[in-house]
C-alpha cells in the first residue's frame, strides 16, 4: 500500500469515529471498501497519489465491481464509501475538487423487516424459566427488548443508572450516542426488579456496582453471547429466520397495529429521521389488504360476482 494513500486512509477513519461518531464495526467496514479502491487504482491504473483520481478511475473501478457480479447492495455501499471518502478529502483541502461528486447513489428497495407474532413472542418467552439467575437474565433481557424496542447493542450496554424502576422509564444511548427516554412495560418492570433482586447478586462475583446484565464471569454479557442464548431458545420452538432485531420490528409493528401514532414509534426507536420508522407503514399496510382481501364484501371467496 502507498504510504500516501496509507495516511489519507487512516486519517478518513480517525474522522469517522471521533468526527461522525460511527462505530468501530462501521468504520472497519468503510476501511476494507477504501482499501479495495486503492488497491485497484494502484494495481491496475498505477495511481499512487491521491490527487491523480479523476472521475474515469472511479468509473474503472466500478465497472469492475459489477464484472464481478457482486450483489447490488454492496456495489451500493462501495459507493457509498468512496463518495464519503472523497467528500472528506476535498472538504479537509486534500485535494482541489470532489472527484466523486458525479456518482450517483444507486436507489435500492428495502425489504419489509420480517416480524413475529406476539403469539410468537410469548412463545419464545416462554422457553425461559426464571429459577437460574442466567435463565432469569435472559428472559429480562428478551422482555426488556420486546417492551422497549431496544437495539441489542443498547440492551447490553445498559447500566444500573440508566433504570429507573419506581418511575418506570430507562435511558438509553443509541447511534451516534444519542440519549433518549423509553418507558418500560409493567411485566418487564417486574422482571427487573426481580433480577436484581435475587440474580445479578449472584452473577456479581467481582462486586461491580455499575453493569446492568451480568455474565456468569461478572462482566458485561456480550452481543454474541446473548445473540446465541436467543438463537437456541427460537431452534426449541422451531422459530424459523430468528435474528434479536426481529423483536426491536416486532416492538414497533405491533405498536402501530394498535393505532399508535407513527412520530411516537420514532421517538422510542430512536430514529433521527421518520423516513427510517415509515418502513413499518408498508408492514401494516400488507396486513390491511390481506384485511380487505379476505372480509370486504366484495372481495370475499364466496362471493362468486354479482347475481
Amino acid at each position: 500500500m502507498s504510504h500516501n494513500f496509507d495516511y489519507y486512509i487512516d486519517e478518513f477513519c480517525q474522522y469517522l469515529l471521533i468526527e461522525r461518531t460511527l462505530s468501530q464495526n462501521t468504520v472497519s467496514s468503510y476501511n476494507r471498501d477504501i482499501l479495495q479502491y486503492t488497491e485497484f487504482l494502484m494495481t491496475n491504473l498505477k495511481i499512487f497519489d491521491i490527487k491523480e483520481i479523476k472521475p474515469d478511475h472511479i468509473n474503472s473501478f466500478l465497472s469492475s465491481l459489477y464484472d464481478l457480479s457482486l450483489k447490488s447492495k454492496s456495489i451500493a455501499r462501495k459507493i457509498s464509501s468512496i463518495k464519503v471518502f472523497h467528500k472528506f478529502l476535498f472538504l479537509n483541502n486534500y485535494v482541489h475538487e470532489n472527484v466523486s461528486s458525479f456518482i450517483e447513489q444507486p436507489k435500492l428497495e428495502k425489504g419489509l423487516p420480517l416480524v413475529f407474532s406476539l403469539e410468537e413472542i410469548e412463545l419464545l418467552l416462554n422457553t425461559f424459566s426464571e429459577v437460574k439467575p442466567t435463565a432469569l437474565r435472559d428472559k429480562t433481557m428478551v422482555e426488556l427488548m420486546y417492551s422497549t424496542g431496544l437495539r441489542v447493542s443498547e440492551l447490553v450496554n445498559l447500566n444500573i443508572e440508566d433504570i429507573h424502576l419506581s418511575m418506570g422509564f430507562l435511558k438509553s444511548r443509541g447511534k451516534g450516542n444519542k440519549e433518549r427516554v423509553v418507558p418500560i412495560g409493567e411485566v418487564a418492570l417486574r422482571l427487573l426488579e426481580k433480577y436484581l433482586t435475587n440474580a445479578r447478586a449472584k452473577l456479581n462475583i467481582n462486586y461491580d456496582n455499575q453493569i446492568l446484565f451480568l455474565n456468569q464471569k461478572g462482566t458485561r454479557i456480550t452481543r454474541q453471547a446473548f445473540w446465541k442464548t436467543l438463537k437456541d431458545h427460537a431452534a426449541l420452538i422451531g422459530l424459523q429466520g430468528f435474528s434479536p432485531h426481529k423483536i426491536r420490528h416486532s416492538f414497533a409493528t405491533h405498536l402501530l397495529e394498535n393505532n399508535v401514532d407513527i412520530r411516537y414509534i420514532q421517538e422510542l426507536l430512536g430514529h433521527s429521521d421518520i423516513s427510517t420508522t415509515q418502513i413499518y407503514t408498508h408492514v401494516d399496510s400488507k396486513k390491511l389488504n390481506t384485511i380487505l382481501k379476505n372480509f370486504h364484501p366484495r372481495n370475499k371467496n364466496n362471493n362468486k360476482g354479482d347475481k
